[in-house]
């Protein structure tokens, strides 16, 4: 009975060595457990990202296959490489003849003959001055001329009368029938005569010259225009006082402004970098910023030969191929040089030459 209980109580005893060597590897199964998983979990990432990225390549014969199966499109033409490399600029439209109309006097505006956007022919009044004053001193220099007219007519016929008198005296003085101190006399008053007749001419002709700039004074009273254009602005009102100058208060120096519609060009600025991209003759297109649809052809004038240093710029006048109403001085414009514009303008000048 006692050897049974001693045998039970041996039973329940724990051995301490044993589990001291059976603890560290039920302690480090799972941490090796759970490194083979993240391992294993990267790798199959990486393989999916590698799959995903580097599409398997396509094998000779499938290329082929794939390329006899799909029919041949063709191919857009690649753009030109002139048109893609035009130069473009922008400036605006100005008129070579253009004048502010004005007196070459001072004098109050009586007649206004003109408006805006009236067309005008060269020489026509547009408008006149008071010419009072001017007219009564172009009759009074008439009046000089006709009054030394006269003078020159009286004595031209007293020397006449003084010559035929010398006459009979000289042949009366050789027959001895006059005597020496009547032909000298006679002859005395000839060369009298002869004189007051040189200066009755040339008095006369100093009227005359009197009269004719009194009667330009009288002219400049009338306001013409220098050349035919349109009328783009009227700066002076009957009543007003005019002067070829401005002499304080409210004077106007101009009648009105006349623009030549025949003379209009384009003034673009190109930057000096590109001008050597611009030749004389050169085709352009132009279109109008208040007509932005409407291409204008047009050609280079001439490159103004000098550049603004401070917009490092250089000034080219261009021509109008075809005049239209629609194109008014002042209008802004942007060009485009095309590309054969060099070529084709060195050829024209080689063609001149």
């Amino acid at each position: 009975m006692t050897d049974d209980k001693s045998k039970l109580l041996r039973s329940l005893t724990i051995d301490r060595s044993a589990s001291k060597v059976e603890r560290p590897k039920r302690r480090w199964l799972p941490i090796s457990a759970t490194i083979v998983a993240c391992v294993v979990a990267f790798a199959a990432f990486g393989a999916y990202e590698f799959r995903r990225q580097d599409p398997p390549k396509e094998t000779a014969p499938q290329i082929a296959q794939q390329s006899a199966a799909q029919p041949q499109t063709p191919q857009p033409p690649a753009p030109n490489s002139k048109a893609a490399g035009n130069l473009a600029a922008s400036g605006y439209v100005v008129a070579r003849r253009k004048a502010t109309v004005a007196a070459e006097i001072t004098g109050k505006v009586v007649e206004v003959f003109i408006d805006e956007g009236m067309t005008v022919t060269d020489g026509q009044v547009v408008a006149r001055l008071d010419s009072v004053l001017a007219e009564r001193d172009y009759e009074l220099a008439r009046s000089r001329v006709e009054t030394a007219d006269a003078a020159v007519a009286a004595i031209t016929a007293d020397l006449e009368d003084a010559t035929r008198i010398m006459s009979r005296v000289q042949t009366l003085s050789q027959k001895n029938f006059a005597t020496e101190a009547d032909l000298t006399k006679a002859q005395a008053r000839v060369g009298v005569l002869s004189a007051q007749l040189r200066q009755a001419q040339s008095q006369f002709e100093t009227a005359r010259i009197d009269a004719k700039r009194s009667a330009s004074m009288l002219d400049k009273h009338q306001i013409r225009a220098p050349f035919a254009g349109v009328v783009i602005d009227r700066s002076a009102q009957p009543g007003e006082m005019i002067s070829p100058m401005s002499v304080g208060g409210y004077t106007r120096t101009g009648i009105c402004t006349i623009v030549d519609m025949d003379s209009i060009e384009i003034e673009v600025d190109v930057n000096e970098a590109f001008i050597g991209r611009v030749a004389p003759g050169g085709a352009v297109n132009a279109m109008l910023d208040a007509y932005p649809d409407w291409t204008i052809p047009a050609s280079v004038i001439a490159i103004v030969p000098t550049a603004n240093r401070e917009k490092a710029t250089v000034k080219v006048r261009i021509r109008f191929e075809k005049k239209d109403p629609r194109i008014l001085p002042d209008m802004a414009v942007k060009v485009n040089f095309l590309g054969d514009a060099k070529t084709k303008g060195a050829t024209e000048t080689t063609a001149a030459n």
